[in-house]
């Protein structure tokens, strides 16, 4: 095969570091940028946190550094290490520091140890333990019983299969049990506390709790009948075939149905509820509204105050002020050098994140101003990443990016910043509507609705386009879906 050579001409996009670091900051929202932050502070050492009433400020030394550019210059040789110049580096305005310090800045103000309080509390595995050790259960029996309960979820359902059971007692214990032996133990584990436990589905974990309750009355036992029998008409809320099934009037029916739904699906999930992980919208916009004129204000968590260290500094100067400059104190100063370039780097991302974030949301606040000063849903704009793209002049991924995890705190509530876009849709007099402002009013009359006879599809269809709305049914049921309101005959009510 013949060697040839050919020239082609490609269009390709290639991203800078310092873009790609960006897209990276754009993309953390509020709650995770400390994280973020100290994970750079750990692994540059030339960058720390402005302290609170300190005069030092990232913009007074930001020309003093030269730019990661200039770096490209250096290959290692010789020759560069004589050409190092430091004079960039260091304020030859400064005092020098003394030879003495009046404290130690290893150790706070108060080295007296604290002791920090942590919450103790029995975790429902904990429990379902405790109460296995009042069984009178042989070595073998135990073990099998410790088996099942390290197999129930935090809702307090055995969600195995009993084959599964079998093979990990066979394969991690050498335990030779049968589907039978532990269908025996999972009974007698049903019988702990809180009720429902061990149940295999939503059906046996309900009667598993009316079996308890089954000396109180009538309606236990009519309870017990239909989640035994018509649990899948219960479900479906075919109230007539259950009504027709065990010959019971409308008010008997109302008392038993009220009942089963006091019962609790998840009889693990109060258990250890405290040390549960609890989530927290941290909001990275606020907006005022003052005496009608809206104010933007980012969250102070998305500003942090960093600076280049000091002692990276003083380290140059020291370097600066001697005389014998082997090639080890060279190579230490190119280190310094690169630290502070990274350091340098990193703080003008963050301060370009802040103003993405805020030529961002102050192009949404403006382009929804209505909404934000009234809080009524039906006042939003068609709007999409598009339109903030142009008004902003960033790319739309950039918007995209912004948009995607970052909230926004009104007067009205919290919200993300993906509810303000949406798609348009036309009334009949032409008039471009957003699709938001549709939902609304769908959800408005689902809520009015008499539950006793809910509204259809098509019902819904025929009052939105009395209101003007040109929507079609398959609409209306996918923006009902997408609303999480379930269809007409689950919405019904006794």
């Amino acid at each position: 095969m013949a060697l040839s050579q050919t020239l082609q001409q490609k269009l390709l996009q290639r991203l800078s570091p310092q873009q790609i670091q960006l897209m990276k900051l754009l993309q953390i929202p509020t709650a995770n940028l400390d994280e973020r932050i100290k994970e750079e502070l750990e692994e540059n050492p030339a960058l720390e946190v402005t302290e609170e009433g300190s005069d030092d400020a990232y913009e007074e030394h930001a020309d003093e550094f030269k730019t990661a550019e200039e770096e490209d210059d250096y290959d290692g040789s010789e020759e560069d290490y004589g050409n190092i110049d430091i004079s960039d580096y260091v304020n030859d305005g400064d005092d020098e520091v003394a030879d003495y310090k009046l404290r130690d800045d290893n150790y706070g103000d108060n080295e007296e140890q604290k002791t920090v309080p942590l919450r103790v509390e029995t975790t429902l595995h904990d429990l379902l333990i405790d109460q296995l050790g009042m069984l009178s259960l042989d070595e073998g029996r135990f073990k099998i019983a410790e088996q099942i309960v390290g197999s129930i979820d935090d809702d307090g359902y055995l969600r195995r299969e009993l084959s599964s059971i079998v093979d990990d007692l066979a394969f991690r214990q050498n335990i030779d049990a049968t589907e039978a032996e532990i269908e025996d133990i999972i009974k007698l584990i049903q019988q702990f506390d809180p009720p429902g436990v061990c149940a295999r589905d939503l059906q046996e974990c309900l009667m598993l709790q009316l079996v308890r309750q089954q000396a109180d009355g009538k309606e236990v036992n009519l309870a017990i009948k239909i989640v035994d029998k018509y649990f899948d008409e219960f479900t479906k809320k075919h109230y007539e075939k259950i009504q027709r099934g065990l010959n019971i009037s409308d008010d008997e029916l109302k008392e038993v149905i009220n009942l089963i739904l006091k019962l609790n699906p998840r009889p693990g999930g109060n258990v250890g509820e405290i040390n549960k992980a609890e989530s927290y919208i941290i909001p990275d916009f606020f907006i005022v509204n003052n005496a009608g004129k809206l104010e933007l204000t980012l969250n102070s968590k998305n500003a942090p105050d960093l600076r280049i260290s000091e002692g990276y500094r003083e380290m140059l100067k020291e370097y600066d002020r001697g005389t014998k400059k082997d090639k080890r104190q060279k190579e230490a100063v190119l280190f310094i050098k690169q630290k502070i370039d990274s350091a340098k780097w990193f703080i003008d991302m963050i301060k370009q994140r802040q103003n993405t974030l805020l030529s961002t949301m102050g192009a949404i606040m403006h382009y929804q101003k209505d909404f934000f000063l009234t809080g009524d849903e039906t006042t939003l704009k068609p709007m999409i990443l598009k339109d903030i793209a142009e008004i902003t002049g960033l790319d739309i991924s950039t918007v995209s990016r912004v948009a995607n995890s970052k909230f926004v705190q009104t007067e009205f509530g919290t919200y993300r910043l993906k509810f303000f876009f949406s798609e348009s849709l036309s009334t009949e007099s032409g008039e471009e509507v957003s699709t938001r402002e549709v939902k609304k009013i769908l959800s408005d009359l689902v809520e009015a609705e008499n539950k006793k006879k809910p509204l259809s599809d098509e019902r819904l269809t025929e009052l939105l386009q009395e209101k003007g709305y040109n929507i079609a049914r398959r609409t209306v049921a996918k923006y009902r879906e997408q609303l999480n309101i379930p269809v007409a005959r689950l919405r019904k009510e006794l």
